[in-house]
């Protein structure tokens, strides 16, 4: 194989292992930072609806101060000043309060008479108002209320100082601003005016259901990222362990479904694969009458490998087609130039997958193996084996046909035992029928098993097929076999598979 390639398959295993690495701690990082996402969000919201309670509070203590005086209005200030200061001195949070006529304050708890001129606009729904502060702390923020019946009315501000200590104290961790109208106060007790931008993380503004203000609370940007590392150490130690065991287990699955298949097509390069011949003799005469090509591995380090453990896999990848070829290029490279000698047509058995039959090199293949023999001298036997079912199309139809022009015929291995034996039968032209091993071993043994062999005898001469016992061991199965006309016999009594060289020089003692 090109060493490009090599590099190549590396590299996409590499980029594998590392995606399978990767991907659980880049998935679990966003469910994450998903997951702190919305956890700040709810704490934003329920920082905003806290400090929205408060406001309400504060702002009850401070209307109800407004309400009171409101009576009062246009009276003297003489003899309401003392009531203003009372209602200062009652109320926890109210500063200052005052009396209006004609949208102008004309006493105060403050100044006592005193004259200023109100612009009836700047209050949002003519209630509040958010003001940078007064003559007295032209530093400190004030909320207004303010309370108007017909030309008279009341006001009462409430210290910057207690609502700064709100904000500071409920969003410890949390950005925090009273809005109301264009004007707004942030947590360090500074004005501002013009409306608030919105917060990087988590932006949440609620507006209170009895006074027209409205409080937003967030996070700055870069916040999701921080609290993800001081609230999710643990978890991200997880996450790295999750990803650091999906990438050793994407390394070894990998391992396992590409290496298989480089090492067997390394092998077929190799010609590792090699045939052994199992003989199959006559029923009356006991008499050879040919041999079934069995695929053996010869592993140059393990040694023989069992079929079991590779044919399946080689007729799952498809490979099983080029390593048939191979079978066949050297059975006919071994029995070919014997062939002459062949006094009667020599039986060669290799069995074929619905692999084989998706195209029509199969017939190729035959007809180039029949070429290296003797003409007449050979019948090529393949046998349809039932792991993967051969659907009748009419491509396998136009198949078997030339299959069977070149003079090939068709057996079914194992059958009894497959799903597809009669429908094999009733789609395909068979000439061969071969009984299973578990038939034959329980003759004499499982008078059910006798049953269906007995069966499968009758059918097959009803049919006007030829049958082929495969597991003969014992003396009595033979002579069961024999006196039931069972055309071939195959197993263990008559030869163990062996390799060609062996074979060969078998046949030449024979």
């Amino acid at each position: 194989m090109p060493l490009t390639d090599k590099s190549r398959k590396r590299s996409i295993r590499t980029a594998v292992t590392l995606a399978s690495a990767l991907l659980p701690v880049l998935l679990g990082s966003v469910i994450l930072y998903l997951q702190a996402e919305r956890t700040l969000q709810q704490s934003a919201r329920l920082t905003a609806e806290e400090a929205l309670k408060q406001f309400d509070l504060m702002l009850d203590n401070t209307s109800q101060a407004a309400r009171e005086l409101l009576p009062l209005a246009g009276k003297s200030c003489t003899d309401v000043e003392l009531a203003l200061r009372e209602q200062v001195t009652r109320r926890p949070f109210v500063r200052s309060t005052n009396l209006l006529w004609d949208n102008a304050i004309y006493c105060s708890s403050l100044f006592g008479n005193y004259h200023e001129k109100l612009t009836h606009t700047d209050f949002v729904d003519n209630r509040l108002l958010l003001i940078k502060g007064n003559p007295i702390t032209p530093d400190t923020a004030l909320l207004i209320y303010r309370l108007n019946v017909g030309e008279g009315g009341a006001m009462s501000t409430l210290d910057g100082y207690h609502l700064s200590n709100v904000l500071r104290m409920i969003g410890h961790h949390t950005l925090l601003i009273l809005q109301v109208g264009p004007n707004w106060l942030s947590a360090d007790g500074q004005f501002h005016e013009g409306a608030a931008q919105d917060f990087p993380v988590a932006n949440s503004r609620l507006e209170s259901s009895h006074y027209p203000f409205g409080v937003k609370a967030g996070f700055p940007a870069g916040e999701t990222w921080r609290y993800m590392s001081s609230e999710y150490p643990p978890l991200f130690s997880l996450l790295i362990f999750f990803g650091a065991a999906s990438g050793v287990i994407g390394h070894f699955l990998q391992k396992r479904t590409s290496s298989p298949t480089h090492e067997m097509k390394r092998a077929l390069e190799a010609m590792e694969f090699v045939p052994y011949f199992q003989a199959v003799v006559h029923g009356d005469s006991k008499k050879l009458s040919g041999v079934e090509v069995l695929m053996r591995w010869n592993h140059p380090k393990e040694g023989l490998v069992r079929p079991d453990l590779f044919i399946p896999f080689a007729e799952h990848t498809g490979l099983i087609v080029p390593m048939t070829r191979s079978l066949m290029q050297q059975t006919a490279a071994l029995l070919g130039p014997l062939s002459s000698s062949f006094q009667a047509p020599f039986h060669i058995g290799i069995n074929i997958t619905a692999n084989h039959c998706q195209n029509f090199d199969l017939v190729q293949d035959c007809r180039a193996f029949l070429e290296a023999f003797a003409p007449g001298s050979i019948y090529l036997v393949l046998e349809l084996t039932e792991r993967e079912l051969i659907e009748p199309t009419a491509l396998t139809h136009q198949l078997f046909e030339q299959l069977h022009d070149l003079g090939v015929k068709i057996a079914i291995d194992d059958f009894g035992t497959g799903h597809s034996s009669l429908g094999y039968l009733r789609q395909f032209n068979v000439d061969f029928l071969k009984i299973d091993q578990s038939f034959v071993a329980m003759i004499g043994i499982d008078t059910l098993s006798s049953h269906i062999l007995e069966s499968i005898i009758e059918l097959a001469a009803k049919l006007e097929l030829a049958l082929v016992a495969e597991g003969v061991e014992t003396q009595a199965q033979s002579d069961y076999l024999s006196e039931h006309n069972v055309n071939f016999l195959q197993g263990y009594l008559y030869g163990r598979p062996i390799p060609g060289t062996e074979f060969i020089n078998a046949l030449s003692d024979h």
